[in-house]
């Protein structure tokens, strides 16, 4: 009984459903403009500067051989900050545009299926030099910072939302990579969730080389509370929702 449940659920990781799928009626057939490659903010927000590639690139030097053969999880932190510096160059490692083609369409440092990026950025910060302990999102186009909310309790809520994995409280950031389905729904309809699956690989990818390349630790978070971490991050849960997390922190 077991193996047939198994068997089912193993289809959601085929391809197969592109044999089913009338490719002439999606959105973008149908003329439909394509969704915003960035998620709109309110005018009011604040936002924050980051570092500029030109500042950080070219600053820290390890072989890409070194980075992949050192690359794991690593879950013991210092407690320390790390700084904006280098919380930028992993949000441009990341997420960053390289080129913008057109309001839908952007190259980035990281691949996509048919440069789609579904991924939204909201990050739980909790040591980062400079910015106040609580909840912000990444701005690709503009290279800068929402403030979605200050919270000096902003800990004690993700370490919760992250099934209580207790280790999570003493990073410095948490990644949290939001999806917005329609992005890639817009272009492939029924078979858009799965390749957004595996665009979310590459993103957390990235963020273990570049961690490496700077000397901090991260570990991927694939256990959390799915409800209580859209509740966190304000979000609808049917048209965005988190489906992946990743810690950084200081090592000793």
């Amino acid at each position: 009984m077991k193996q047939a449940s198994y068997i089912q659920h193993r289809q959601f990781m085929k391809d197969s459903i592109r044999k089913d799928i009338d490719f002439s009626t999606t959105d973008q057939s149908l003329g439909v403009p394509p969704p915003p490659i960035e998620k709109p903010f309110d005018s009011n927000q604040q936002l924050l500067s980051l570092a500029q590639p030109h500042e950080f690139l070219g600053s820290y030097r390890i072989d890409l051989e070194s980075a992949i053969s050192n690359r794991r999880s690593r879950r013991n932190y210092t407690g320390k900050s790390i700084s904006l510096k280098e919380l930028s160059f992993l949000l441009w490692a990341t997420q960053g545009i390289r080129k913008q083609i057109d309001d839908g369409h952007a190259f980035r440092t990281v691949p996509s299926a048919g440069a789609r990026h579904a991924l939204e950025t909201y990050l739980a910060i909790l040591r980062i030099e400079s910015l106040a302990p609580g909840f912000y999102r990444y701005l690709p186009l503009e290279h800068k910072l929402t403030v979605e909310a200050r919270d000096s309790m902003a800990g004690r809520k993700i370490t919760q939302a992250c099934s209580h994995q207790e280790w999570i409280a003493d990073a410095a950031v948490v990644f949290i990579w939001v999806a917005i389905p329609y992005r890639m729904e817009w272009r492939y309809d029924l078979a858009a969730h799965r390749v957004i699956l595996i665009d979310a690989g590459h993103v957390c990818q990235n963020l273990y080389l570049t961690c490496e390349e700077i000397g901090v630790g991260t570990c991927a978070v694939a256990a959390y509370d799915q409800d209580l971490m859209d509740q966190i991050l304000d979000l609808d849960g049917e048209n965005e929702f988190a489906i992946y997390a990743a810690a950084v922190g200081t090592l000793g």
